[in-house]
């Protein structure tokens, strides 16, 4: 099994505290409405939820943000939001929960809906999902503002997470522009998404999930040998220097140069809800890697990360002591 000692651990994540993440991404309110049912509506074969209790959680690049700082590192985010009410939420949150003292980072675009996804749940369990959002691309006015706004948050940064949500924010012209510039000064972290991916270059470490990663290659064979054949695709289109692939209960499998792939096992003890579980892994691998972590030791902080957050119900962040104590 691929561990980390726990000296090592405390090394890194101390070290991430002087270190800065930008983040740029889809930024989203996560909106949960907690209750229980009792009966199903005459009106039709659906529950009825008896809400007992609401929250609100940054959801996307916006809770990669969050996961950065509970970590302890700095962290900026850049994304969209529209002109309403929802856009207020989202940078009281930020301030909240993110640290961060100005919404500088966020651009807003009076066309667009801030993205919601409202979650009900009952008795520990989602009953529905509902998304507010609008998916096509920015416009060009508003690229050049997230170009813009990149370039300057890169100067005081050491890494750089691209974190695509597929919600129109991320486009080839903004990538083409920031990629090349940061990757020559940080790691370039990738959570990508089909739409663009080829134009995710260059870029220091890519990471799908095994659904993403097969769908990606037009592969099948969700196998060791399938998600490596997978993993060596990816590298030779985009000629990133790793991928790193999330296998839920399988752990993680990360392919780095030419080297053998190297298998972490799962650190999750029970799983109640892998919401958000994928901004938990990039952020603490951006962390690590800005700390000067290696790619194998980043990835198994970002396991031990995870396997904390799908312990916990809703987006969930986990902090550098919880990994601590994980690790021991």
């Amino acid at each position: 099994m691929t561990t980390i000692s726990k000296s090592r651990a405390e090394e890194i994540l101390k070290r991430a505290r002087d270190r800065r993440v930008v983040v740029l991404g889809d930024v989203m309110l996560d909106e949960f409405i907690w209750g229980d049912v009792s009966r199903i509506s005459p009106e039709a074969p659906v529950p009825v939820v008896n809400i007992k209790r609401e929250s609100m959680r940054l959801g996307g690049a916006a809770n990669v943000l969050a996961n950065v700082a509970a970590l302890g590192a700095k962290a900026d985010v850049i994304g969209v939001v529209g002109e309403d009410a929802a856009a207020e939420k989202l940078r009281e949150a930020l301030h909240v929960n993110g640290g961060v003292q100005t919404d500088h980072g966020l651009i807003t675009d009076e066309k667009r809906p801030t993205t919601i996804k409202t979650r009900i749940i009952a008795h520990n369990q989602m009953v529905v999902r509902a998304d507010r959002e609008h998916r096509g691309a920015v416009n060009g006015q508003v690229e050049a503002a997230i170009i813009e706004r990149v370039r300057n948050a890169i100067d005081n940064a050491h890494a750089l997470v691209i974190s695509d949500y597929d919600k129109g924010v991320i486009t080839p012209r903004i990538l083409s522009e920031v990629l090349p510039l940061a990757y020559k000064r940080m790691p370039v972290l990738i959570d990508p998404k089909p739409r663009n991916f080829d134009a995710y270059n260059p870029a220091t470490l890519v990471t799908p999930n095994h659904h993403e990663a097969l769908r990606l290659t037009n592969l099948e064979e969700d196998t060791d040998e399938g998600l490596r054949e997978a993993a060596a695709i990816i590298k030779s289109r985009l000629a990133c220097d790793a991928v790193l692939i999330t296998r839920g209960e399988r752990g993680m499998m990360l392919c780095e140069g030419d080297a053998d792939p190297v298998l972490v096992e799962t650190a999750a003890r029970e799983v109640y809800d892998v919401t958000g579980a994928g901004d938990t892994v990039i952020a603490t691998l951006a962390a690590a890697l800005a700390a000067g972590a290696t790619m194998t030791e980043a990835a198994v902080l970002a396991n031990h990360a995870s396997g904390i957050v799908v312990g916990k119900l809703g987006t969930a962040t986990a902090s550098a002591e919880e990994v601590l104590i994980s690790i021991d």
